[in-house]
Formats: structure tokens, C-alpha cells, sequence
């Protein structure tokens, strides 16, 4: 013990504890994730501050209507004692059925409402990553305390939360969509901090006296509901006219449907419709570099989210690899231009189990996984990585995003390590293998370039010595001359020429080569970002500040230089295109094409901030889509190209069009909405409501009427006139006590449904005034135009199991009423059957983002879905196939959990069919075998096979352990069965299946 106690002072002495807090070597990403970190929790503190308000006043609540349930049953049993308690328990019910609604709510100045206006733009700082982390943390809380806060149905079904101290760790969620954290605190921490404050609006003797009463009114209450609730997640009344689900200890009521007449008779299946990834729009230049790539095949090579996108820009298809688990971030070709490697960041998956960041070598031919290296090695992410070239490409040197910024050095076809060693702390930004001298590495970054020699297991380092020249702030890119000099790139715009001396031989050793600074070039205004040396031997370099492009002799002399137009931003990438072609990434999420003689033009883009806004034409092949970089823009779904795009004055968050198609309503984060006209993109009129963040825009069937919902708890109501150009305010809708999250139209124009973010389902008479309906029972039957709310009878089973209410961020149901698309928290889109009106029901699942999946709608024909990404930044088209209709060539090979390597085109391709596009835009599809000669039996068997088929190519799309190639024990969180259990069971095709 004493031995320890110097080591724990030494760990624990102040000034060593501010030496380290303000050493400069902590690296600028460490920085901003301290910064983000520190960000997400004093948001959980005042989350916290706030519940803790809202327990207090809905413990008063409850305490009252206990001390008047009490009374009541006193007077009852007083004049019959024999009907005591179900005269409680009818009285207790009827506060469940109104689920909040009551006339006593306060609808516009509840506690509620400060909590979800605080956080309407906060999730700007946050990275989808640390969502997903912070949200499954507060299920595995509320999981473990979940046998301690289970109630009888009818306590929980009162608005207000049960007096019980077990009801204190539930305390009502109130919090935007953007904000995914749920923050739970321990429940004896909020339990005692309620009871404790509990003496600020009542004395403590009153206090104690409610509680015993309150202990005793509860056991009127027959023990069986609470046994029953223990195991049901779901309680259906006995008279068999409404069911309750429960979203953090909160009861929800649904009334059922007429025609419903034994709902344990009810059964959802999977529907027999699913996805094909068809195309992705977007790419990610902006925080990162390098990425741009031609391959022999003629595709570009980029990527965006968890997917490499190979584009063929002239027979405008896509191919796609969809092999990872979490954000790409850093990709390497290898010198046989065939094989490509690709690095991820860390990921959470839905049970918080921890993705490990990896890299994977693939083929570009075949899209087979050849190998997956460095899981449990890598610390947080692969930031940057390279094939080496003097050996023909047998080993990858890889730098992890690891406080010491780790250098790796691997036989990647063996899978082996060979050297490992901590770089710096600062932030490192490129690694490269000599091209001639294959034990020299060279690394660079933030103040520093690093020569790195590679001896066996070991690596040597050596600093790049300035001398005479100033220092730059940051070393960005790395390239290398004819004659094996060194080529560096920095924010000063300057490149430095590094050649390689001789020092004199120590006795026993060989000499020892020193790289020293031989020339500087003054090149660009601002930072240099990237360097590309050509095939002729030329050289390219891409400006940041300046924007520019410059072609560089053999001597260094500059022989033509093109400047980039502002609205793509600065260079990020620059790569050889063909003949004289260039291929540039830029900071704005553009890929552009072109040569000096001719200027560019755009091949990709896409949006660069959160995208939430998502609309689709009623009678087209167009969309739209809107997100906080302001931008608006109109896509064609059919040829993947923009038709349009419309910069506003504020960040857009929800988008309808009117059912004329002419005109498409935009709502934003200030309460402003506007109408533009969906041809020309002209604006045709602005509307204010409010001052908060508008989440939803609904038009009426019939165009007549337009609904918006908006985070101050109201939804304003508009006629329409003039084929959607004129609009006069109707009503305004107030009962909700908290932020509008979901609202739909019923066909004839008279009810409205809505959901909030406290978990309510409310319905509003618009021709009786915008009037709350009290009694939601006359709503049961309505036939919703469309279904959009998350929260409701025919939707409920959608939900997973111990949902904390921001799981789900967006619903749709197809208009041919079939299947519901579901975009959740853990960047999956889900297809279920309509109606889903069991728990857990089971559903489809698709990977293909990396950040949470904001919002889903069907085309306009079903023929397609779109979905869209928030941090990722990504569009993403899929096309809805039926397994009946599906051809025999369209049938995948399942290898099962067998990962017997098959053949290329077995991991994650389907070629598309060539498309005109002006604008090429990815199309991820799953990649699918073409089966030659199955047993006469294939047409028996045609829909188990497609099933199989199809669930193989899900769990490849989410990061399971079907690589070929891949070891099936390489890493459990890679490995996931979710999708046999929870869809279909893949069944294992022959291992002799011919397979072209």
C-alpha cells in the first residue's frame, strides 16, 4: 500500500496535472474531442437540471391525485366498502386513457417546453459516433435498473410520473431529434435529490404523510398488474379497446381499430418487399484528403459514410464496397492500381459493443474483402495509411488517430505486424513509403516531417531539420521526385525539396543517410493540400486560400495553372484523370473533372453540414432535399443527377411538396418557412411562425390545407389557394407539451394526429377550430392519408426493445400501403410490414450510412426509396424489389457463416444499369452472384434462396464477419447474427454451386 502511494502522488500532483493539460504536443484532434466531449456534457448537466425540475412538479401532481384517489375511496367505502377498489382503479384508468391530455395540461408553458427549446441546434457539435455512444450508455443504465422501476399498469398510465421512488429515475425525455443523448443519472443519485428538494414547495411532514398514503392507495391496486407488466411490454385492457406501451417508464395509449377483434390473434411477419442499394449522392472532401482516385477500369474511387463508391462517370453506373462498419476515412491504392486499402473510425453497434477501427485491402475488380487488419489495434481511427512500392506493394504502414498517432508497419497478406512505434502526439497528416528505398518511411504533420528507417521489427526515427528556412505550422502532403527526393507541401504554400546526404560510416555499419532541405519553392497563396506526381513526370499541387491547380515541369517550373470557382471551396484531392484530364476533390463535397485547356466540370456532390430535410415529388422522379449548409436542392432519381440547387438565407430542416407539384414548402431552424416553385426554383413566399425550429410540413391530399409543425409546441394551420402560391393562417393547434416531432392529414381534411417529443399522440378537429380532440377513441377508425407518425397503433412494433424515445427518427408508410421504411439512431433504415402493430416486430435492415439515419420516403411510385444521413452527409437511393418478381440471375450464393472464399463477385457489387447523368452520384447496390445451373428444384426453393441471399448481403452491408477470406474469430464486434434473428435465417447454399 505504501509503495503505491509515491505513484499515486506523482499521478495525482497538481502541476503535472497543468503541465499536461496545456503541453502544445497534445494534438489538435485531442483538443476538439476534449472540447466535444466537454460540450455533450453540460448539455447532460442541465438535461439533468431540467428533469429534475419537471420531477418535482410531477410528484406534486401525483401526490395530490393520490391524496384525492384516497379520499375518494374512503367516501366509497363509507357508503359501499365492497366496490372500493374498482371505483379506484376506474378512476385511475381513465387518467391513463387521456394520456396527458387532460384539461389541466398547460400546453405552452409546462416545464416541458424550456427543455426542448434549449436544444434545438446543440447537436451541431456532436459527432454521430458520440451520439450512438451516449444513447447506448443510457440504455444499459435503464436496462439495469429497469426491475426496480417496473409498475402496475395503472400507476404508470397517469400523465404524470408514479410517486413511487422507483418512478424518479424516469423522468419524462424531452429532447430534439438532433439530440441523442438520453444522459440517465443514476436512479438513488435522482432519487435522493428529488426527495431532498422536495422540501422547497411542501413541508416535510406533509410530505411524509402523502407518501404513507400514497403507499397505502397502492396497495388497493391488485398485485397481478404489476407482475404482469413485469413481463409485458406491451398491456392490452382487459376490455380489449386500447393497448399501453411504456417509452421510459411513460405509458402510451393506443386505442384499437374497429375491425380488430383479438389482437393476440395479430401476427407481423417480415414483408416479402426489400431494399437494393442502388445509388449514393455525395462525397466526403471536407475533412478529409487524398481520396480521389482513377482506377484502370475507368471508375473513380472515392468514398462517403461506410461506403467506396466506384463511379464510371462515362457509362454513369456505380459499384460499391460495403465491407465497413463506421465512417471511412482514409483510402491507398496499391501499385497495381487493383487492390485498394481502406481505413475506418471506432463505431458503436446497436448493444454498445465497441466496432474497432480496422483497415480492409480489397479487391477493385471483384469488390472481395482480401483482408481485414489491425482490429484491437488501432485506437479511435486509421488517419492515413500506404501500400509500400519498392517491394511490389507487400506491406501497408498505417498511422492510427491514437493520442501518440501509432506507426504500424504490416505484411498485410500475411496479416502480421511487423514494426510498431509511437510518432508524435501532434496531429499527423500523411504517411508514405520511399518508392525506391523500401526501408525508408516518411511521415508528416503538425510542425514537424518525420524519416522513419525500417529495420526488421524496428524503426529509427529521424527529424526533419528546418535550419535556415522558417518552420511551417503544418506539413500536409508528401510526394516524391524522379530522382527519390522528397517533395513537401505546406500551410505556408511553399514547397521544400528534401534531398538525401551521405555522413561519414561508423566502423561496422553502412553510411548513414541524412535528408536535408536542397530547394524552396514559393507556390501557392496559402496552404498547399495536396500533391499528385504524374505519369509523365510532371507535377500537380492543389491550393487551398488560392484555389488554384498548377502543372509543374520536371525542372519545378510552373507551366499552367487553373483557379477552381469559390462555390466548390479549396483543393482536397487531386488525382490523374485520363489523358490529360485532372480529378479534383474540394473542401464543399465536390469531385470535378476536367483539363487546363477546357476548365471543369462537376461530377459528384452533395451537401456539407447535417441533412434532415427530405421531400419527394407527388408525380415525378424528383426530390428534394435540405439540410443546415443552407442549401436546397432538387434531384432526379432516375438519371442520379441535381436538377437544381437554391441557397437560403438559414438552415433548412423538413420539406413537402404540394400535391400539384409545383411548389414545395421549406420549414427552417428560425420558425421562417418558405414556398419556392419546384421548376424554376423561384421564391414565391415567406411565413413566419414563432421563433423555433420547424420540424414538420404537411400538406392536405387535396392541396387545400398545409399543417406545420414547430418546436414551441404548436402546429399552424394554412389554407392554400392558387395552386399552393397563396396561404392564410386558419388556426393554430395548442395542447402539446412539448416540441411537434411527427403530423399527418386524415383524406377528408378534418383530423390532424401529431406526436412530440414527451412520447404524445394527440388529434386535432381543424374545421371545429383547431379544437384538441378529448376523446381519442373517435380517431381509431380514421384512414390517414399518410403515416408519418412514429407513435401509433398501426406503427408501435417498430420500436426495439428498451427504446429510450429517440431511437426512431423518421417513419413512412408506401402508398401502397405494404411496407413501413424506418430511419433509426444506429444508421440503419428498416423495412417492416404494414401494419406492425405487434413489439418487436421483425423488420429488414440496411447499412450503408455511418451517422444516424434522419429521414425515409417512398418515391412517388414506391419504386424506390430514399434516405437520407445526418453527419455523413449522405443520400442514398434504394430500389424496393419484390422476391416473387425476382429473376433467377438476380439470386445472390449464401456462404452463410461458412466465409469460404467464393467467387469475386460474391462480396459487395451489383452493377447498375448504365444511366444518362450529368452529375454521378453513387449508386450502392448489393452486390449480387449469378447462379448458372442450381438443381431443378431452384423454383420450390426460389424464395428461401432469395431470403438467404438477401440476408447475407444486410449483414455484409452492417459490417459482419462474411468477408471472404476473413477469419470467422477475428473480432466479435464485427460478427453479427441480429440479422438472422431478427428477419429471416440465411440458409447455407451448396459449397458446389456453380457461381459465374
Amino acid at each position: 500500500m505504501e509503495d503505491g502511494l509515491p505513484c499515486l502522488a506523482s499521478v495525482c500532483n497538481s502541476s503535472a496535472l497543468t503541465n499536461f493539460c496545456t503541453d502544445d504536443s497534445i494534438s489538435a484532434a485531442s483538443t476538439s474531442d476534449v472540447q466535444d466531449r466537454l460540450s455533450a456534457l453540460e448539455l447532460r448537466v442541465q438535461q439533468q437540471e431540467d428533469e429534475i425540475t419537471v420531477l418535482k412538479a410531477a410528484l406534486a401532481d401525483v401526490l395530490r391525485r393520490l391524496a384525492i384517489s384516497e379520499d375518494h375511496v374512503a367516501s366509497v367505502r363509507k357508503s359501499a366498502p365492497s366496490k372500493g377498489q374498482p371505483g379506484l382503479r376506474e378512476a385511475i384508468s381513465m387518467s391513463c386513457i387521456t394520456n396527458g391530455s387532460t384539461g389541466n395540461r398547460k400546453s405552452s408553458h409546462s416545464p416541458a417546453v424550456p427543455i426542448a427549446r434549449k436544444e434545438t441546434l446543440s447537436s451541431a457539435a456532436k459527432s454521430g459516433t458520440e451520439k450512438k455512444k451516449e444513447k447506448l450508455q443510457g440504455q444499459r443504465e435503464k436496462k439495469e435498473d429497469s426491475h426496480s422501476n417496473d409498475q402496475n399498469p395503472q400507476t404508470q398510465a397517469s400523465p404524470s410520473p408514479s410517486p413511487q421512488p422507483s418512478a424518479q429515475t424516469h423522468p419524462t425525455h424531452r429532447q430534439t431529434p438532433e439530440v441523442k443523448s438520453s444522459a440517465p443519472g443514476k436512479s438513488v443519485k435522482r432519487s435522493s435529490t428529488v426527495e431532498k428538494s422536495h422540501g422547497s414547495w411542501e413541508s416535510s411532514e406533509d410530505s411524509r404523510n402523502k407518501l404513507m398514503r400514497a403507499a397505502s392507495a397502492s396497495k388497493l391496486i391488485p398485485k397481478g398488474g404489476k407482475n404482469a407488466d413485469k413481463h409485458k411490454d406491451v398491456i392490452v385492457s382487459q376490455e380489449g379497446e386500447y393497448i399501453k406501451m411504456f417509452m421510459r417508464g411513460r405509458p402510451i395509449t393506443m386505442f384499437l381499430p374497429s375491425d380488430v377483434d383479438k389482437y393476440y390473434e395479430i401476427k407481423t411477419e417480415l414483408p416479402p418487399e426489400k431494399l437494393k442499394l442502388e445509388w449514393i449522392y455525395g462525397y466526403r472532401g471536407r475533412d478529409c484528403r487524398a481520396n480521389v482516385y482513377l482506377l484502370p477500369t475507368g471508375e473513380i474511387v472515392y468514398f462517403i459514410a461506410s461506403v467506396v463508391v466506384l463511379f464510371n462517370y462515362e457509362e454513369r453506373t456505380q459499384r460499391h464496397y460495403l465491407g465497413h462498419t463506421d465512417c471511412v476515412k482514409c483510402l491507398a491504392v496499391h501499385p497495381d492500381k487493383i487492390r485498394i486499402a481502406t481505413g475506418q473510425l471506432a463505431g458503436v453497434d446497436k448493444d454498445g459493443r465497441l466496432l474497432h477501427p480496422h483497415v480492409r485491402v480489397w479487391d477493385s475488380v471483384s469488390l472481395m474483402t482480401l483482408q481485414v487488419i489491425g482490429l484491437g489495434t488501432f485506437e479511435r481511427g486509421v488517419g492515413c495509411l500506404d501500400f509500400s512500392k519498392a517491394d511490389s506493394g507487400m506491406h501497408l504502414c498505417v498511422i492510427d488517430d491514437s493520442n501518440e498517432h501509432m506507426l504500424t508497419v504490416w505484411d498485410w497478406q500475411k496479416k502480421s505486424k511487423v514494426a510498431e512505434i509511437k510518432t508524435t502526439n501532434e496531429v499527423v497528416l500523411a504517411v508514405a513509403f520511399h518508392p525506391t528505398d523500401k526501408d525508408t518511411i516518411i511521415t508528416s504533420g503538425k510542425s514537424h516531417i518525420f524519416f522513419w528507417t525500417w529495420n526488421g521489427n524496428s524503426l529509427a526515427r529521424k527529424q526533419g531539420i528546418f535550419g535556415k528556412y522558417e518552420k511551417p505550422k503544418f506539413v500536409q502532403c508528401l510526394a516524391f521526385l524522379g530522382n527519390g527526393e522528397v517533395l513537401t507541401g505546406d500551410s505556408g504554400g511553399i514547397l521544400l525539396i528534401w534531398s538525401r546526404t551521405t555522413v561519414e560510416t561508423t566502423p561496422g555499419k553502412g553510411s548513414k543517410g541524412v535528408y536535408q532541405i536542397s530547394r524552396q519553392i514559393k507556390a501557392h497563396d496559402g496552404s498547399v493540400f495536396t500533391l499528385c506526381q504524374m505519369r509523365n513526370g510532371m507535377l500537380l499541387t492543389g491550393g487551398g486560400k488560392d484555389r488554384k491547380i498548377i502543372l509543374w515541369d520536371h525542372d519545378l517550373n510552373p507551366e499552367r495553372e487553373i483557379e477552381v470557382p469559390d462555390q466548390y471551396g479549396t483543393i482536397r484531392a487531386v488525382a490523374e484523370g485520363k489523358a490529360d484530364q485532372v480529378l479534383i476533390g474540394t473542401s464543399r463535397n465536390f469531385i470535378l473533372r476536367g483539363t487546363f485547356n477546357d476548365g471543369f466540370q462537376v461530377e459528384v456532390q452533395g451537401h456539407t453540414d447535417e441533412l434532415w430535410g427530405l421531400g419527394t415529388h407527388p408525380f415525378k422522379d424528383l426530390f428534394l432535399t435540405c439540410a443546415q449548409d443552407r442549401q436546397v436542392c432538387m434531384w432526379n432519381s432516375v438519371d442520379h443527377t441535381l436538377e437544381w440547387t437554391r441557397l437560403l438565407d438559414e438552415p433548412g430542416h423538413c420539406a413537402d411538396f404540394h400535391p400539384s407539384g409545383t411548389v414545395v414548402a421549406i420549414g427552417t431552424h428560425s420558425g421562417r418557412w418558405f414556398v419556392l416553385d419546384a421548376e424554376t426554383r423561384d421564391l414565391v413566399s415567406i411565413h413566419t411562425d414563432g421563433n423555433e425550429q420547424l420540424s414538420v410540413m404537411r400538406y392536405t391530399v387535396d392541396g387545400t390545407f398545409l399543417a406545420v409543425g414547430s418546436h414551441d409546441n404548436f402546429i399552424y394551420v394554412y389554407t392554400v389557394t392558387d395552386n399552393g402560391r397563396k396561404y392564410s393562417r386558419y388556426g393554430k393547434c395548442s395542447g402539446h407539451s412539448s416540441y411537434i416531432t411527427h403530423l399527418d392529414w386524415s383524406p377528408e381534411n378534418k383530423f390532424i394526429m401529431s406526436n412530440s417529443g414527451d412520447y404524445e399522440i394527440l388529434y386535432w378537429n381543424i374545421p371545429d377550430g383547431c379544437k384538441l380532440i378529448r376523446n381519442r377513441s373517435e380517431c381509431k377508425d380514421v384512414d390517414w392519408v399518410t403515416y408519418t407518425c412514429v407513435l401509433g397503433f398501426q406503427v408501435f412494433g417498430v420500436w426495439p426493445e428498451g427504446s429510450d424515445g429517440t431511437d426512431i427518427n423518421a417513419l413512412i408508410r408506401s402508398h401502397n400501403r405494404k411496407v413501413i421504411a424506418v430511419a433509426d439512431d444506429f444508421c440503419k433504415v428498416h423495412l417492416f410490414q404494414y401494419p406492425c402493430s405487434k413489439a418487436k416486430a421483425p423488420s429488414h435492415k440496411y447499412s450503408a450510412h455511418s451517422s444516424h439515419v434522419t429521414n425515409v420516403s417512398f418515391t412517388h411510385n414506391d419504386s424506390h426509396l430514399i434516405s437520407t444521413g445526418g453527419k455523413d452527409m449522405s443520400i442514398i437511393q434504394w430500389r424496393l424489389v419484390e422476391k416473387v418478381t425476382l429473376p433467377q440471375n438476380d439470386i445472390m450464393v449464401d456462404m452463410g457463416t461458412t466465409k469460404v472464399p467464393v467467387n469475386p463477385s460474391e462480396s459487395f457489387l451489383q452493377p447498375s444499369t448504365p444511366v444518362p447523368l450529368a452529375q454521378p452520384f453513387d449508386e450502392t447496390v448489393v452486390h449480387e452472384s449469378v447462379v448458372d445451373a442450381f438443381p431443378s428444384s431452384l423454383e420450390d426453393n426460389l424464395e428461401q434462396t432469395v431470403e438467404a441471399n438477401e440476408e447475407q448481403s444486410e449483414e455484409q452491408s452492417e459490417g459482419s464477419s462474411l468477408d471472404p477470406g476473413e477469419p470467422n474469430c477475428e473480432d466479435p464486434s464485427i460478427e453479427t447474427s441480429e440479422e438472422q434473428s431478427e428477419s429471416t435465417v440465411t440458409e447455407d447454399q451448396p459449397e458446389n454451386s456453380p457461381v459465374s
